[in-house]
């Protein structure tokens, strides 16, 4: 008997390349708004951009601060360092949203492990923090639609990670049982914490110990020299470098 039937997957940095497609997509976004020209370089940009876009999110992460704020503010604070205001950044973000879903970008094994899974008969679904405009387009222009059963988004269930609500919608809806459910995703603090909390197992993605983890978690996994630890509610959390290195553990 296996020990898991339903598995839960993150999307961004997880199985669609976010690091990647994120800044194809600005740079894309930036050049069509005649806001390139403007700048040092693209990359001065990106590189202040990104500590200001990921704390807007993890404010609205813990309901600090609302979708608008995040999606005006994350470009209107960017822009400022660089001395650039008065533009419409609600306009901006709309545009940024429109080339991110066109991105294509998996990390690789991605599609034959979804495979290999869904032969196998597993029941596969999406829990995602991101925005219902792009998160549908996303799964579709990758052509991973057909994997999952059902895709919840934060936005629509009005929760997000790591609160326990999305987690308890995810499950109740799936008619999945919590003690045979695991959560895969790349984030520590939204998707593994979130999980653990929960009571439900969990997968974190490391991509080549590209994603980060807390140094004391990081200690514990030296020091056991094992592959999972059992570290709160009696959960597992399993350890991956690659999406295909599921496959041992399913």
């Amino acid at each position: 008997m296996r020990t898991y039937d339903h598995l839960f997957f993150d999307l961004d940095n997880t199985l669609w390349d976010f690091t990647t497609n994120s800044k194809l997509a600005m740079y894309q976004n930036l050049e069509q708004y005649g806001i390139l020209s403007q700048l040092k370089s693209f990359d001065s940009f990106f590189e202040t951009y990104e500590p200001i876009n990921k704390s807007l999110w993890r404010d609205y992460h813990l309901k600090r601060i609302t979708k608008q704020t995040l999606i005006v503010e994350r470009f209107s604070r960017s822009l400022q360092q660089f001395g650039i205001t008065g533009l419409n950044c609600q306009e901006i973000n709309q545009g940024y949203l429109k080339c991110m879903s066109l991105q294509t970008a998996l990390f690789p094994g991605t599609v034959e492990t979804l495979r290999t899974l869904n032969a196998k008969g597993y029941q596969m679904h999406i829990i995602t923090n991101g925005f219902s405009e792009v998160q549908h387009d996303k799964l579709k222009n990758c052509g991973l639609t057909g994997f999952f059963t059902k895709v919840f988004i934060s936005e629509e269930v009005k929760t997000t990670k790591p609160h326990r609500q999305i987690f308890e919608h995810a499950l109740k809806s799936t008619n999945a049982l919590k003690k045979k459910s695991v959560m895969i995703g790349d984030s520590w603090e939204t998707d593994i914490e979130g999980a653990m909390d929960f009571g439900m197992d969990q997968v974190m993605f490391l991509n080549q110990e590209l994603h980060e983890l807390p140094e004391s978690i990081n200690l514990l996994r030296k020091a056991s020299n094992s592959s999972f630890l059992k570290l709160k509610h009696h959960s597992t959390t399993y350890f991956i470098q690659k999406i295909e290195d599921l496959l041992a553990i399913l």
